[in-house]
């Protein structure tokens, strides 16, 4: 492979700001509001022109549920706030009533029961319209005073000092840095910890196609998920590609028909197939008309699970119900009924950066855990800690000396439940 040599350049420094969030997610939504309602200026980037990241442009539009599955709500502040933000105008489909709706005080106890028994069968999650989320994520933030640079992809870091001073940033034609006192890394793919000194861990499963899409059939339009086994057709099986190779030993020899999703030509082959099979599903119920139309499809690679920080503390899926001295927030299994996760503060940075934090789907957690933390409700559960703790070490601490017991005192004080 040839090389060719980029000459130094001296950058503009044309921001500044108390805390940087790189990434539009519900995790990084979440740590600006967070860093923002601490009186923090605050700068939020999103290399695509809509917020909500793969919940919106992905159309991963299922807030999956912020109860343990027994009729017991657990994750609350913003990642409760933030499920009703998105319906804001309205409810795609599941609408919780059973939870929005409080019963009176004088209630019986056949009503209570009887509430009970619906929380159980319809846990606390919802869908919602992905266009209607993105646009009232933007109004939550300009709200708060969170200043939003779309466009604008992290492209390298300025360390001195065990801290990030600097981001760099590749925005439409130019390339600019932005001074910072704290950093997310909300990107989904760890990409901050990836340019830093951080230390990282890679998804040793890789991900599969998937392709989802709305369709408007027999007069309704309705979310169609195609991915996986099940749907894709024979044929569309995603290569295996650069990123996958054993060329580079940090990253993972990935199973046939996986991919990693942190490499260009791989995502672009990945894209390319994904269109087909969605195009080839559509097809299979017959041409466009007025009654069979494809009205959306994702404009971003629907990848769930890339590279993570390796933090202070790994969390894993067996330590559900287990007790965190140094918990931040609550979350269920989305998966199955009961469990329930602490979520450790070591989970969301390394002591390698003394000013870095993760929010969403890149912290710190095993392999299995992934597939449980990587979702929306645990994306703005560790959005709303990591800003709050952002904004306790912008002015020059590190990660290391923060007084724990008052992030928690914050986080608390803003309705977030710690423990069980």
């Amino acid at each position: 492979m040839s090389t060719i040599f980029e000459p130094g350049r001296s950058l503009e420094v044309r921001y500044g700001c108390d805390v940087a969030v790189c990434g539009g997610g519900f995790g990084g939504v979440a740590a600006a509001v967070a860093a923002a309602r601490s009186g923090k200026k605050v700068i939020l980037l999103e290399k695509q022109f809509m917020l909500g990241g793969l919940g919106t442009a992905g159309i991963v539009t299922i807030y999956l549920p912020i109860c343990d599955g027994r009729g017991r709500q657990v994750s609350f502040g913003l990642a409760e706030e933030l499920l009703r933000v998105s319906i804001e105008h309205g409810c795609e489909k599941e609408y919780p009533s059973e939870w929005f709706d409080e019963l009176p005080d004088d209630a019986s106890d056949e009503e209570k029961e009887a509430r009970l028994r619906a929380r159980i069968n319809h846990r606390y999650r919802l869908r919602y319209s992905a266009p209607l989320c993105a646009i009232s994520l933007e109004g939550l933030l300009q709200r708060e005073g969170v200043t939003i640079l779309y466009g604008s992809a992290v492209c390298g870091v300025h360390e001195e000092g065990g801290r990030i001073t600097h981001i760099m940033v590749e925005g439409k034609g130019e390339r600019f840095a932005i001074s910072a006192g704290a950093v997310v890394d909300a990107t989904g793919d760890a990409d901050v910890c990836g340019f830093s000194s951080a230390p990282v861990e890679y998804f040793k499963q890789g991900n599969v196609l998937a392709g989802w899409y709305y369709l408007l059939a027999d007069g309704k339009v309705d979310l169609r998920m195609v991915g996986g086994a099940a749907d894709v057709p024979a044929g569309f099986k995603p290569a295996s590609g650069v990123s996958s190779s054993s060329s580079n030993p940090r990253l993972p020899n990935l199973p046939e028909g996986r991919f990693l999703g942190l490499d260009t030509g791989e995502l672009s082959d990945v894209t390319i197939r994904s269109h087909a099979a969605t195009l080839a599903h559509f097809l299979a119920g017959g041409k466009l008309s007025d009654t069979h139309a494809l009205t959306m499809m994702t404009s971003t690679p629907q990848v769930r699970m890339t590279r993570r920080i390796a933090g202070e503390y790994t969390l894993d899926i067996a330590e559900e119900h287990k007790y965190f001295e140094d918990s931040v927030g609550l979350f269920p299994n989305w998966r199955k009924a009961g469990p329930v996760y602490e979520l450790p503060f070591g989970t969301l940075w390394s002591r390698r950066v003394g000013n870095l934090l993760t929010a969403g789907r890149c912290i710190s957690v095993t392999d299995p855990m992934w597939d449980i933390s990587r979702v929306i409700p645990v994306c703005s559960v560790t959005g709303e800690a990591a800003g709050c703790a952002a904004a306790m070490v912008c002015d020059g601490g590190h990660l290391a000396e923060v007084d724990v017991s008052a992030l928690q005192s914050e986080l608390v004080s803003r309705g977030v439940l710690l423990h069980e």
